[in-house]
């Protein structure tokens, strides 16, 4: 007899032999246990009460009310009976029971609310509180990839008092998720996201400066984006929404600027995200740009940060919830939501600084270890997954973090978007936007060309995955191909980690040749990992080597920031003070 025989017994190795897995079949969906079910006998479960409840003690997977809303079979093995005993008692998940908790209270709440939520505004009642001023342009915008938005709303933001000549104007442009409350408004007490950066003698002076942030369209904050009513049908754009970019934010942007008066600003301003915002603006509308500030930006996304978004995108992607972004009067999807935050959390802080704020501390340490978060870090990004997934649209994140990795300031990536916008023009005139006697016949003649365009909305796989190239380095210069057949001596060498030490690539130079006159302040953070100062290193070199003579290169070193990313929103010292004095 085996050693597991004689500790269990003869019935205990009997029972663990019925208990061998079943061929697959086909059977309805167990109905979990529920608060509202008789509790089982002593004897088939384990015996807990509200004081000794412990981390092995076993938790309803799901609510009775979010098991009701997936009624369709399932295909996999029939689930073994429950065992009178096991050798060790069961995991408690106190994590899934929270999500699944929430799951169940937003899917009655959906349904007493279905014919009155969002009815009219799209999302903005779900994610907005506070008052902001909203411009609506009855114009089209074409947007760089062929989509097209019929008439569209920009929620914006004001401090301070434009000046009798219009020429204290400054944009200051958001990062990813943020809205146009950068700071405190009698309209809007609560705290902005760059608080104590506005204000009369912070940063951005308000006695000196007209101050104009708005959210971004794509956004879910009062401007204009998946979320929102389309008008050709008065259904939720979702997934309908055209791809956007960095370039059609800012054109938004400038059509708000038009409605102020503002002709030229005295500068553009803006941090991660916002620094490539404040970039393109300065490459789209130099002679209305005056300065740039780009703090923590860069000139075109990299590999790992696009990697980062990526998985982001993927992991809200895979929620059952997302329904392809058809998920508005229904259930939202959270659970993706809190798992891309999570994600992202890691990118926007340090390891240095997590090694001093958490360590390997657990919370509990006189408890057993649990797959639930345990360790401090854990907890925190839990924390931060949990705040914010019904804080933000799902779709807006998709949406805005994909722009930000077509970001590209090369002169190639360009001159293809000036193709593409000639090519698609056409559809102003379909909406009325162009004037002009031959309209009508440019319309129809770039109409008959619409099945080859229609193509840069059908995106697919490549039939052949990616490969890794062995020994790709020690081939001689110019023998070897990658696997998409280009010259690997064609490929752009590592940035050198050295300052000063970096060719920016040649086309990113002449890609930024429309800021050779424009003062620039072009400021990086040694910690951050998700905008990486190289990066900034690789504008400043740029600008210069395009003949820009005012520009200004700071690197903040881990002796002044360890908050990596986020050191844009807590540094008023470093970040700020740079800003306010290269503003003048």
């Amino acid at each position: 007899m085996s050693l597991v025989a004689r500790k269990l017994g003869a019935n205990g190795a009997a029972a663990a032999r019925a208990r061998v897995t079943s061929p697959l079949r086909r059977h309805p969906r167990a109905s979990p246990p529920s608060p509202t079910h008789a509790a089982a006998p002593a004897s088939s479960r384990w015996h807990s009460t509200a004081s000794s409840r412990q981390l092995h003690q076993q938790a309803p997977r799901q609510s009775a009310t979010a098991a009701a809303a997936v009624p369709e079979p399932v295909y996999g093995p029939l689930p073994p009976s429950p065992p009178s005993q096991s050798t060790n008692p069961a995991l408690s998940f106190p994590c899934l029971d929270r999500v699944e908790s929430r799951s169940a209270t937003l899917t009655q709440k959906q349904q007493e609310q279905a014919r009155q939520r969002r009815s009219e505004s799209g999302p903005e009642p779900s994610y907005t509180t506070g008052k902001h001023k909203t411009f609506v342009s009855a114009e089209p915008l074409l947007l760089d990839w062929g989509g097209i938005l019929p008439a569209f709303e920009v929620a914006y933001e004001t401090w301070g008092q434009l000046n009798a000549g219009r020429s204290n104007a400054v944009l200051l442009h958001t990062g990813l998720s943020a809205s146009s409350h950068a700071k405190s408004t009698p309209e809007n007490p609560q705290p902005g996201w760059w608080e104590k950066f506005i204000g009369p003698g912070a940063p951005l002076d308000t006695n000196k400066y007209f101050v104009v942030c708005t959210n971004v369209i794509g956004g879910c904050y009062g401007s204009t984006g998946p979320g929102s009513i389309d008008p050709a049908n008065g259904e939720h754009y979702a997934t309908r929404f055209p791809i956007l970019t960095m370039e059609d934010m800012v054109r938004a942007q400038f059509r708000l600027l038009d409605t102020l008066g503002i002709g030229k600003l005295y500068a553009s301003v803006g941090s991660s995200m916002g620094g490539m915002q404040s970039l393109a603006a300065g490459v789209l509308f130099p002679e209305r740009v005056g300065k740039v500030v780009s703090i923590s930006g860069c000139a075109r996304s990299h590999p790992y940060s696009i990697a980062m978004r990526h998985t982001q995108r993927q992991a809200l992607m895979m929620d059952p919830a997302w329904s392809r972004g058809f998920y508005y009067n229904s259930l939202p999807p959270h659970i993706g939501m809190k798992l891309a935050r999570s994600i992202a959390t890691v990118t926007y802080r340090s390891g240095p600084e997590w090694e001093q704020r958490f360590g390997r501390r657990r919370a509990d340490p006189s408890r057993p270890p649990a797959l639930c978060p345990d360790f401090l870090i854990e907890t925190y990004l839990d924390h931060a997954g949990e705040k914010w997934c019904l804080t933000y649209d799902a779709n807006s994140l998709l949406y805005i973090s994909k722009a930000m990795d077509l970001f590209d300031l090369g002169t190639e990536q360009q001159e293809r978007v000036r193709r593409m916008r000639d090519a698609n023009a056409y559809k102003l005139d379909l909406f009325g936007g162009r004037n002009g006697a031959d309209g009508d016949a440019r319309a129809a003649q770039a109409a008959r060309e619409e099945g080859s365009l229609n193509e840069l909305c059908n995106l697919q796989l490549p039939e052949k995955p990616y490969e890794e190239q062995e020994a790709a380095a020690a081939t001689p210069s110019g023998s070897e191909t990658s696997s998409s057949g280009a010259d690997a001596s064609s490929a752009p060498a590592p940035p050198n980690s050295a300052k000063g030490g970096y060719e920016p690539p040649a086309d990113l130079v002449t890609g930024l040749a429309p800021l050779a006159r424009t003062p620039t302040l072009v400021l990086g953070v040694a910690s951050d990992i998700l905008f990486p100062a190289w990066q900034q290193r690789e504008v400043a070199e740029a600008l210069r080597r395009g003949g820009n003579g005012s520009v200004q290169h700071l690197e903040l070193g881990e002796e002044k920031s360890l908050f990596g990313h986020d050191t844009f929103l807590l540094d008023l010292e470093n970040v700020g003070g740079s800003v306010g004095k290269f503003l003048g």
